[in-house]
């Protein structure tokens, strides 16, 4: 894989992690363009989970003050909001889990340049975000079931071509959360999932840095990481001025493009 390739992916999985487009479905769509026989495919899976890493450490880099209290909260074992806000996270990744641990190798047979699905999924996360933006914000707070209904939409977005931070920020909306806070949970409930993937693949051997070329990694790393925290910001802004409408065209489109691209090949 080539600087430039590197340097383009991260900068698509920085902008697709947090802005809500489907960094997947993109991905896929990325390295369709650039191998379309798949000999990259090994170096591909490698390159996805670095950029994945990339973009949990801006998340947790945009939300540093955020983590640091929530950390304080879970281990002082009281009842404070810090502690509930962390709960509730936990409870918001079991979907998640589950799909992850039952369900990985039909999940990962998804993940092959499937142009048709990530189209059709795309359109979705449209629709999704087009409801989201109509809806009014009430300014309510996420309970412990509105935290499982968002984690079985994080779930969902599991499928390549439908946005995690669209789905989720969505649900959340759509339930009634005031919008920052929407935003806030949507981009922190997926970091401890990030993490546990990566540690999961390294201890496996499913993933090897050892053949891989650095360098590249590198500027992919660096390009995710910086376009992330910058998208991250953004994205906040954006859910709070109700600015999804755009997101909704922009899937729209290229959702379609992809269908009608697969359809005529």
């Amino acid at each position: 894989m080539s600087y430039l390739e590197s340097l383009i992916l991260g900068i698509i999985q920085g902008l697709t992690e947090f802005l809500p487009v489907s960094s997947s479905g993109h991905l896929e769509l990325a390295k369709l363009f650039f191998d379309e026989k798949g000999q990259l495919h090994d170096a591909n899976v490698t390159m996805t989970v670095v950029l994945h890493f990339a973009t949990a450490l801006s998340t947790i880099f945009v939300f540093r003050n955020e983590v640091v209290e929530l950390i304080k909260g879970l281990f002082s074992f009281k009842g404070n909001e810090e502690t509930k806000f962390s709960l509730k996270i936990i409870v918001s990744m079991v979907p998640a889990v589950v799909i992850g641990l039952f369900f990985e190798k039909q999940l990962e047979s998804l993940f092959n340049s499937n142009v048709m699905l990530v189209g059709f999924m795309l359109m979705l996360t449209a629709v999704l975000l087009l409801l989201a933006d109509m809806s009014k914000n009430t300014g309510k707070n996420i309970g412990y079931k509105n935290a499982i209904i968002i984690g079985v939409s994080q779930a969902v977005s599991m499928l390549p071509g439908v946005s995690r931070s669209g789905a989720t920020i969505s649900t959340s909306v759509l339930l009634g959360v005031d919008r920052e806070k929407a935003a806030r949970f949507s981009f922190l409930m997926v970091v401890p999932l990030i993490l546990g993937k990566i540690c999961k693949d390294l201890l496996s051997g499913d993933i090897s840095l050892e053949t891989q070329n650095i360098s590249s990694m590198a500027i992919g790393f660096v390009a995710a990481f910086v376009t992330g925290a910058l998208a991250c910001k953004w994205m906040v802004n954006l859910v709070k001025k109700k600015g999804l409408f755009y997101f909704s065209i922009y899937c729209g489109i290229v959702g379609l493009a992809a269908v009608v691209y697969a359809y005529m090949k």
